[in-house]
């Protein structure tokens, strides 16, 4: 095992893998995963997450609560409005890991392995 991969804690005894459980568990939620989808590129207020998830504004509320204290998203407030934009980029790259693994379960050849697909 090399030092790069035993410093970022990517051993079966790493000390972060119950909290890696944990961050699944939040992203475990539809309402959720299409939040983080929403705010992949850009950032987005409540109005408009509710807009694009299809859920009620309490429902989308509760959602980013959750995403906050989780430390995925982060609110920038102005005026009376608040956007929500993603942390970091690694939610990001979870979701997006999890729907090409998920393309995978449906067989064929998924667009993310398709040449000229700039997912790929």
């Amino acid at each position: 095992m090399n030092e790069n991969t035993q410093a970022c804690g990517l051993t079966p005894d790493s000390e972060y893998v119950e909290l890696a459980v944990e961050v699944f568990a939040m992203l475990a939620d539809p309402t959720r995963v299409r939040i983080i989808l929403a705010l992949r590129d850009t950032e987005r207020t409540v109005g408009e997450l509710v807009e694009l998830t299809g859920r009620s504004q309490a429902a989308v509320s509760q959602h980013l609560a959750k995403l906050r204290m989780a430390r995925i998203v982060t609110p920038r407030h102005e005026g009376t409005k608040a956007y929500y934009r993603l942390v970091d980029e690694h939610a990001r790259q979870l979701v997006a890991d999890a729907i090409f693994q998920a393309q995978h379960t449906l067989g064929g050849s998924p667009a993310h392995h398709r040449p000229g697909d700039p997912h790929a």
